[in-house]
């Protein structure tokens, strides 16, 4: 999912910063020098986008521990790759909860993204462009309109790209994990449980978020995280649909796409017995 991730809503998300970091967080801040608290690492899920209680608000509320949101809509792992503060600020924290982001918003062998809004497409790499030399990269803002496009002109050429991203960002997960020093929750949250991986020519055809991300690739970071945690939305809560969201009319279509409070009030229980058995 993409969209302006600062755009102007119905909501307060009280933006904030936090030490050398040159991201703008969710608020409220928290004071982190102070106070025993729990970190939330991940992407538009976990800052909440048009849900006035996000899960670690939730989580919050029902354990009685400050949660420091560090969520940033449309974050692959370069996002955190680029500022140590986080990192650091994870490992100081009790625990951290690290949402698993899709692996096409990162840069790679084969294309580059902005090293802070990772959904933006930067440039294709010689690589690629001798894969598709019929393709026309100049004409992409945006990594999921491009890999949209490779994959309905060949999806056996596209196999080479979703490998190269699958191997780059288990990598990269292991060493962001190993990275934070104190307890951590990988966090699946999706509508969708962890599948295969596969891609077809059909109007999904890349899937759906967190991209590319499979049961093996999983099962392949949990001996780097003190816990795994999988919530896959309700058939209610998916019912529920933009329920109890807060947006705009133009945000209608980006709320669509997202989960809702039901499914984050999933999440939170889920994450605030994981912390139980933690801490």
């Amino acid at each position: 999912m993409t969209y302006d991730a600062l755009g102007h809503g119905v909501l307060d998300y009280l933006p904030c910063r936090y030490g050398t970091s040159k991201l703008l967080f969710r608020g409220p801040r928290r004071h982190l020098d102070k106070t025993p608290y729990v970190a939330f690492v991940g992407g538009t899920e976990t800052y909440g986008k048009f849900i006035e209680k996000p899960f670690p608000t939730l989580v919050e509320e029902q354990t009685g521990i400050a949660a420091a949101n560090f969520g940033f809509p449309n974050a692959g792992i370069d996002v955190f790759a680029h500022d140590p503060f986080v990192t650091g600020a994870a490992s100081d924290a009790e625990v951290s909860v690290i949402q698993v982001m899709g692996a096409a918003n990162m840069t790679n062998r084969f294309y580059s993204v902005h090293p802070r809004r990772n959904d933006r497409f930067v440039a294709a790499s010689k690589l690629l462009m001798t894969i598709f030399r019929e393709v026309d990269f100049a004409e992409f803002n945006y990594n999921k309109h491009m890999l949209c496009h490779l994959i309905q002109i060949s999806p056996e050429r596209f196999d080479a790209v979703r490998m190269e991203l699958q191997e780059a960002w288990v990598a990269r997960m292991r060493l962001m994990l190993g990275q934070m020093r104190g307890k951590t929750i990988l966090l699946w949250f999706a509508g969708h449980a962890p599948g295969t991986g596969a891609c077809s020519a059909d109007d999904h055809a890349i899937g759906h978020d967190p991209l590319f991300i499979t049961r093996d690739m999983m099962d392949e970071l949990r001996e780097f995280a003190t816990e795994v945690v999988e919530v896959t939305a309700s058939k209610q809560a998916k019912a529920a649909g933009t329920d109890g969201m807060k947006f705009g009319e133009l945000e209608e279509p980006a709320a669509r796409e997202m989960l809702g409070p039901q499914a984050h009030a999933e999440a939170a229980d889920a994450i605030s017995q994981a912390l139980g058995r933690l801490m």
